[in-house]
Order: C-alpha cells, then sequence, then structure tokens
C-alpha cells in the first residue's frame, strides 16, 4: 500500500494544474502523484486518462 507524504500534496497539485484536470480525473491524477512520490517510474494500466500526467510511463498490460 502507497500512503500521501509530506511531499505528496504539491505534486497532487502540480500534476493537476499543470494537466488542467478538473471532476473525476483528479483520482488519476493522485494516483499519479502517489506513484511519483514513491520514486514508482512505470504504471500498468489499461486506462488511457492517465496519458495526460507525463512524468510517469503507462504500459498497457493488454496490448503487447
Amino acid at each position: 500500500m502507497l500512503a500521501e507524504g509530506v511531499d505528496y500534496l504539491p505534486k497532487l497539485r502540480k500534476l493537476a494544474l499543470s494537466a488542467k484536470i478538473t471532476g473525476p480525473k483528479i483520482h488519476d491524477a493522485r494516483i499519479d502523484a502517489l506513484c511519483l512520490h514513491h520514486g514508482i517510474k512505470e504504471l500498468w494500466s489499461a486506462d488511457r486518462d492517465f496519458t495526460a500526467f507525463p512524468p510517469l510511463r503507462i504500459k498497457n498490460p493488454l496490448i503487447q
């Protein structure tokens, strides 16, 4: 389980503002910020919404 830390909220704010997201997409930004906060560089997901947050690489495990 990943948890928020001291630098988490500034990362979330930066991601949300740079991607100009609103509404429910904030949950995707939250996951992205948590990954970056913990040094994760690649997220496996079939959800295309994560491509709005560039520092994290997204890999679709359903496509080879």
